[in-house]
């Protein structure tokens, strides 16, 4: 898993580990996947953390290669690394912010996928998971690096779904809404508050555990037959026009 030291990837792996996955503790430093991959053991899950910069495509090979030999296979992949930063298209220093957000948000996932294909291939029982955003399915201002890349993702995960679907493998992506994390930190609790009332059904924001559950129930034999789908997890944001 990519990205599981804080917010929806920690919860993610904490559940999964609840659940008795194995799970891969992946994120930028290893202190911070560290600790994460600590937490789960002290609560007797079995866990290993790696340091990976998912901009980094030798690192990604190797860090799927050393998880793949310490647990002996690898049957799910969740693909949940994350950066944002808003910028007008117009600056002049957004070519390189778009390309940034492009290599970590989407051509990571498919970098992380096709190593760990062989592994997948030889599950009866492989899942892959890729976490876009509902900015994949309206936009923000000055948010237009971040909105193509997870766009990127919806398709990238639909083909990826034909695609592998003969090998039995399922792909499938979530948009998450609003959510409690520590990206959402810095917005004042007020305008939090103020936003969630104004754009969501549920007038409130989500929590990581609930994305979490869904990534889980994709992974679980009774999901045997979703793929290629996109599963926004918003609290009825995108439901709501007014």
């Amino acid at each position: 898993m990519t990205g599981a030291a804080s917010g929806m990837g920690r919860a993610t792996a904490e559940l999964f580990a609840e659940d008795g996955a194995n799970v891969i503790v992946t994120d930028r430093t290893l202190e911070d996947a560290q600790r994460v991959a600590d937490a789960i053991s002290q609560r007797g899950g079995p866990a290993r953390a790696w340091a990976l910069d998912v901009a980094d495509p030798q690192a990604i090979t190797a860090t799927v290669q050393e998880a793949a030999s310490f647990f002996g296979a690898i049957d799910i992949v969740v693909n949940n690394a994350e950066i944002s930063g808003l910028l007008p298209i117009d600056d002049p220093d957004y070519d390189d912010h778009f390309h940034r957000l492009m290599t970590v948000l989407l051509t990571s996932h498919q970098r992380v996928v096709r190593a760990a294909l062989p592994y997948l291939r030889r599950s009866d029982a492989a899942r892959i998971v890729n976490i876009a955003s509902t900015e994949a399915l309206g936009a923000t201002r000055h948010d237009s690096a971040y909105a193509a890349a997870k766009a990127g993702v919806t398709g990238l995960t639909r083909a990826m779904a034909v695609d592998l679907g003969p090998a039995g493998i399922t792909v499938s992506c979530i948009c998450p809404g609003p959510i409690l994390t520590g990206m959402t930190e810095a917005i004042s609790a007020e305008d939090r508050d103020v936003f969630a009332r104004r754009r969501t059904a549920l007038r409130r924001y989500g929590r990581p555990e609930e994305v979490a559950q869904i990534t889980l129930s994709l992974c679980l034999p009774s999901a045997s037959y979703i793929t290629g789908t996109t599963i926004p997890v918003d609290g009825g944001l995108m439901a709501r026009n007014a």
